[in-house]
């Protein structure tokens, strides 16, 4: 096995930036001889559930991630901003509910032509 893992990966679920679909990353992943592969779509972990039980039936560690849009002063205001872009990785279960909860506040708060 390769001891390489990719840490920042997009699927079909991240929006005009992912167009691999997960069971081909899983695939690929196996193909590779690595063990563990990340899920960092753009904004939102609508992969995250697909991605976790297709890459545990394959024995692949599934590594749940989000790649954010971070504003530059507040994700309530209402004024066009750049966002910046911050790579989260969950280390356990509740690393997984802390990237949920901010992706559902981003979305339901934050939502300003992105989830911020």
């Amino acid at each position: 096995m390769s001891n390489f893992t990719h840490l920042h990966v997009h699927s079909e679920y991240s929006l005009l930036d992912g167009l691999s679909k997960i069971s081909k990353i899983i695939k690929k992943t196996k193909e590779f001889g690595q063990s563990a592969v990340a899920l960092t779509d753009h904004g939102g972990m609508y992969g995250a559930i697909d991605f976790y039980k297709k890459a545990t039936k394959e024995d692949i560690k599934p590594i749940i991630g989000c790649e954010v849009y971070v504003a530059t002063k507040s994700r309530l205001d209402r004024q066009r901003q750049d966002a910046s872009h911050l790579v989260l990785l969950a280390k356990d279960y509740q690393g997984y509910q802390n990237l949920m909860k901010l992706s559902t506040l981003a979305h339901t708060e934050g939502f300003y032509y992105k989830p911020r």
